[in-house]
């Protein structure tokens, strides 16, 4: 975990980019195996793959993707979990209906969803105290804040969905330093606190997700009301995908996820600043999603983020692949 003082959350985030790469593609032959060994779907789905040849992402490319669109049915043939799942359902912590008629899974590990590495790049330290908005009724989307905040020493008031005269009094009572929600959500607070003339002065960062912050919203709230206000994307599939350390910078691809930007049809990767289908390949050992194609769109930003980050960088999501190509 990050102790405060330090710029970056771990060494990995400054990590030369060939020695992500080699550390990257060392790793992924044993999460195939170990979802061809554990996961029903994936012994069927990469049937005939050797994991031990899928040491880059040229050899990658070649598996065939998994579309999102296609769970639910699969779902329903197969519940809870269509035979993706690696882990027994009696070893799990939480089981979630996260995405209409979809199911979804949380293992036991400390940040589950990864996200105190997003927290930490906008800001949030030790003993900040956050006020949590995102839901926690049957989505992750709390959670996923919550246990970053937890992991990073950060009290948190699990605030929810709670009514906004409620997170106001919150606010004037507690006096909490960070905030996590939605930017819908953030802005409702905000003005029902100017409309009580309940001062917001002790918010001072702010990580939002799961709804697209418009451009310049950023730099009007830290001009506005002195919030700092970064974003990351992140879905209940996957967790945290990549997250902003700065406005205008792009998204920073985590650390434990694979990202290939493809084109939709064919799921080729597409050269770096073309627009493509997002597809993620998730280092996780309960629900591992290998070519996890998220139906958004996205582009490759060229070089590095201005902040020292050195993994690749995303234009954030760009739309939506059409319905057409997903089937």
């Amino acid at each position: 975990m990050a102790e405060n003082g330090r710029t970056y959350f771990d060494r990995q985030e400054v990590r030369d980019a060939n020695e992500r790469e080699r550390s990257i593609f060392h790793a992924l032959p044993g999460l195939i195996r170990h979802a061809i060994d554990n996961a029903p779907f994936f012994r069927e789905h990469l049937a005939g793959i050797d994991p031990d040849s899928v040491t880059s992402r040229s050899a990658l490319a070649e598996i065939p993707r998994v579309r999102k669109h296609a769970l639910a049915g699969r779902q329903q043939a197969h519940l809870p979990f269509g035979g993706l799942a690696a882990t027994a359902t009696g070893r799990l912590a939480h089981l979630y209906a996260a995405d209409g008629p979809l199911y979804g899974l949380e293992g036991c590990r400390s940040d589950y969803w990864r996200f105190a590495r997003a927290m930490y790049a906008a800001g949030f330290r030790r003993g900040d105290l956050v006020l949590n908005a995102f839901d926690y009724h049957l989505v992750p989307d709390g959670f996923m804040a919550d246990f970053g905040a937890r992991a990073m020493g950060c009290p948190v008031i699990p605030a929810g969905s709670a009514d906004l005269d409620r997170q106001v009094r919150l606010l004037a009572d507690l006096a909490p330093i960070a905030f996590t929600g939605r930017p819908s959500t953030l802005g409702a607070l905000l003005e029902r606190a100017r409309t009580l003339e309940v001062a917001t002065n002790s918010l001072q960062k702010a990580l939002l997700a799961f709804e697209p912050l418009a451009k310049g919203d950023g730099e009007a709230l830290a001009e506005t009301h002195g919030i700092r206000a970064l974003q990351c994307h992140a879905t209940a599939d996957l967790g945290l995908v990549a997250y902003q350390s700065g406005f205008d910078d792009g998204f920073i691809v985590d650390e434990s996820v694979i990202v290939e930007v493809v084109d939709p049809v064919t799921g080729k990767p597409v050269p770096p600043g073309h627009k493509g289908e997002l597809v993620v390949t998730a280092f996780n050992p309960d629900y591992p999603l290998i070519r996890f194609a998220t139906g958004d769109l996205t582009r490759q930003l060229p070089g590095e983020s201005r902040c020292g980050r050195t993994n690749m960088r995303l234009a954030g999501v760009l739309g939506k692949v059409p319905a057409a190509v997903t089937g």
